[in-house]
């Protein structure tokens, strides 16, 4: 992926001769790019963004002024291991954002999927899983270890406590404090986060059917009007819509919810 061009950087930036620039990467004026970083194709770095290693950067994201990428984490545990930070492609990451490497008390790593926009001053904190096209919207901030599925919205000022996860499809209204999962589909808003329907605009946006968001709606029913334990929810949903792929990534979110889920 990396060929060393550096024609598109500007010549008041600063990159480590170690780094490594495919084609078509530009970084702009006042921006380091440090050992151990890679970038892939097409990829914008605008002026004053700090990149540290190590670091792999896919295609095609940009990447906006005052961003601190890969630094190393705030958990004080960490003891200068070369854990890891790994982006993909077409990401937007706008003003002041800040996302720091993993510890080797996890896995080592964090990462962030494709398609995905981080909006000014967005934190992403050591060990974090962000999918593919998700918003976090001003301000929204991941403690560590947080998982975040795809297509999922965290609206402005949303903080999420540390090893919590975000569902797929679902959606958390701005100023949310979230401490316990948001399983697949639902919105949540609140301080702390509290259930409040599924995200059906946003889905039905997506191109979900009428019957499948009419299912949807009743295994909502099911998780929060019967009184239902999630082991239970679980049992019932897999009975009553054994052939609904939709309903897949819903049961995963409640099964794999070790914080326990909103209520």
């Amino acid at each position: 992926m990396a060929t060393n061009d550096w024609s598109g950087v500007h010549p008041q930036a600063i990159v480590d001769p170690s780094a490594r620039l495919a084609d078509n990467v530009t970084v702009g004026p006042w921006s380091y790019i440090g050992p151990d970083v890679e970038i892939g194709e097409g990829t914008e770095i605008l002026s004053h963004v700090v990149v540290k290693g190590p670091t792999v950067i896919g295609r095609n994201n940009r990447i906006f002024q005052f961003s601190s990428i890969g630094e190393e984490c705030q958990d004080k545990k960490y003891a200068g291991e070369p854990t890891t930070l790994v982006i993909g492609d077409d990401n937007v990451i706008r003003e002041n954002c800040t996302i720091h490497r993993g510890t080797v008390q996890d896995r080592g790593e964090t990462r962030i999927g494709s398609g995905n926009l981080l909006m000014a001053y967005v934190h992403v904190a050591h060990d974090c899983t962000v999918g593919d096209n998700t918003i976090l919207a001003n301000c929204a901030t991941l403690a560590g270890h947080v998982t975040v599925g795809d297509w999922a919205i965290l609206g402005g000022g949303t903080m999420v406590h540390q090893f919590c996860h975000i569902g797929p499809h679902s959606m958390a209204a701005g100023g949310s404090i979230v401490l316990k999962d948001i399983p697949a589909y639902v919105m949540a808003s609140g301080q702390s986060a509290a259930p409040h329907g599924m995200n059906v605009e946003g889905l039905r946006r997506r191109g979900f059917s009428k019957e499948v968001l009419l299912t949807l709606r009743r295994a909502y029913k099911v998780i929060y009007r019967q009184g239902l334990t999630t082991e239970q929810a679980v049992e019932e949903l897999e009975k009553s819509y054994p052939d609904v792929d939709e309903m897949r990534p819903l049961i995963d979110s409640l099964r794999g919810a070790h914080r326990g889920i909103i209520r």
